[in-house]
């Protein structure tokens, strides 16, 4: 019984070594906030305080200064070889969904290949957008597509 479980255990081992493991990746949430005048989505660390600012930068959108996207995304060490790319596409009042807003940033691979990375549209080109529509959020691996996460009305 031991060297069966041990054949087992160098079968095991041995089978990765020889396999090239493909270039993978998944957005796992994407979370949008209003930001301020000064880049802030809250006042405070607490996840009740940032709901009730969200809330009232939706009621005054004279306060804002800006969108910011969150995303968190997984991708493994062969997406890392060619450089990883988020990218939002963003339909918004003053766009069409022939030629939404992009905002692209180049990431890095995080603690077990997962990570927050933030997106942002801020200032002027903000204001300029008018009010957001619909959004997509994809990941890049040089020219692959990774992954992909829309809204609804996408």
């Amino acid at each position: 019984m031991r060297k069966a479980w041990l054949c087992f255990l160098l079968l095991a081992l041995a089978a990765p070594a020889g396999v090239e493991a493909a270039a993978s990746g998944r957005i796992l949430k994407v979370l949008k906030f209003y930001v301020d005048a000064k880049g802030r989505h809250a006042r405070s660390p607490s996840l009740y305080q940032r709901d009730a600012y969200q809330a009232w930068l939706r009621q005054h959108p004279e306060a804002r200064g800006g969108l910011r996207i969150c995303v968190h995304w997984a991708a493994n060490r062969e997406a890392q070889k060619e450089g990883l790319r988020l990218r939002a596409e963003l339909i918004t009042a003053n766009s069409s969904k022939a030629k939404p807003i992009v905002v692209e940033r180049a990431v890095r691979r995080g603690f077990l290949g997962r990570k927050w990375d933030a997106l942002e549209l801020l200032g002027k080109p903000y204001r300029k957008a008018g009010r957001l529509i619909a959004w997509r959020v994809t990941l890049w691996s040089g020219k692959k597509l990774l992954a992909e996460e829309r809204s609804f009305l996408w």
